[in-house]
């Protein structure tokens, strides 16, 4: 392929000329990123496309490729693209009115199925679930689980429904809310969320596929906690004794989050790294006693 729509190119020397043009685009994966767009215009598995390196495409299929190219080109992320993104073992479908979900955030998941491994029935809400990743992967994951997930924007708890009802999870609960607002007191055993706290004026907002995801979705306005204030100030009253609230943030907020949990009456706040080594998630409790360590 050599930018233009009608070239009769085999799939092997499309996918290398595609690549080409979208190694320009800064923190891209121009190979992969390649091969996906190619199966959107065809329908093809990746797997044809290695097995088959001689096929060509169709007049359609090559004008359509070019099409979903020149969006990329032009920076608009390649999960809103396709319409869909992978989130732990599952695709989701994404829109812009929901944030992308991202490998980082499979820590919260991770960390709430650890801790709580020994508890069936539990209740446990996912705030600001946008696409229902988090509800989705923690509801799959122990379908005894009692899961509610909240968000403010009706646009994304529609995304959020269509892709419960397509994994089978129709039981997890969804409700217009903001935070906590709409939760009884002491009725959560866990609080799960990966809120806004991009700092407002950071420049990575400027940058990559943030440019196109929902602004209020990222940046709470200020140095960015605001939502994580808003979660911690209520948490210690929604959760039952020995729950638990983990929380996504940025890197270099984890000391500032425990601060705000400690200052709220959690207790045994502890940060932890994802894959990269950077801080990412931070957990607390609301103790049983005021005595005793969480179970």
């Amino acid at each position: 392929m050599t930018g233009t729509a009608t070239s009769p190119a085999a799939v092997a020397q499309i996918l290398k000329d595609a690549a080409r043009r979208l190694s320009q685009i800064p923190e891209s994966t121009p190979r992969l990123e390649a091969e996906l767009l190619l199966t959107e215009a065809t329908g093809w598995s990746r797997t044809t496309l290695i097995a088959w390196p001689e096929r060509t495409l169709s007049q359609a299929a090559a004008s359509k490729l070019e099409g979903l190219i020149q969006r990329r080109l032009a920076g608009e992320p390649i999960a809103y693209i396709r319409g869909r993104q992978a989130f732990w073992t599952f695709e989701l479908e994404v829109t812009p009115a929901t944030l992308i979900p991202r490998p980082e955030t499979e820590l919260i998941v991770e960390t709430v199925l650890e801790l709580r491994r020994e508890y069936a029935a539990l209740q446990v809400a996912d705030l600001g679930t946008g696409s229902g990743a988090i509800a989705a992967a923690v509801a799959s994951e122990r379908p005894d689980w009692k899961v509610i997930a909240t968000d403010r924007s009706a646009e994304a708890l529609g995304v959020a429904r269509k892709n419960l009802r397509a994994l089978g999870l129709g039981k997890v609960r969804l409700a217009r809310a903001n935070w906590l607002d709409a939760l009884a007191p002491a009725s959560l055993d866990a609080i799960l969320s990966n809120p806004p706290y991009v700092a407002e004026g950071d420049p990575h907002l400027q940058r990559g596929d943030l440019r196109f995801e929902p602004a209020d979705a990222l940046c709470p306005g200020g140095d960015g906690l605001d939502a994580i204030r808003a979660i911690a100030g209520t948490a210690h009253l929604c959760l039952r004794p020995g729950g638990l609230v983990v929380v996504e943030h940025g890197f270099d907020q984890g000391a500032r989050v425990r601060q705000l949990f400690e200052q709220h009456g959690l207790e045994h706040a502890e940060t932890r790294a994802d894959l990269a080594g950077l801080d990412r998630v931070t957990l607390a409790w609301r103790s049983r006693e005021r005595s005793a360590a969480p179970a």
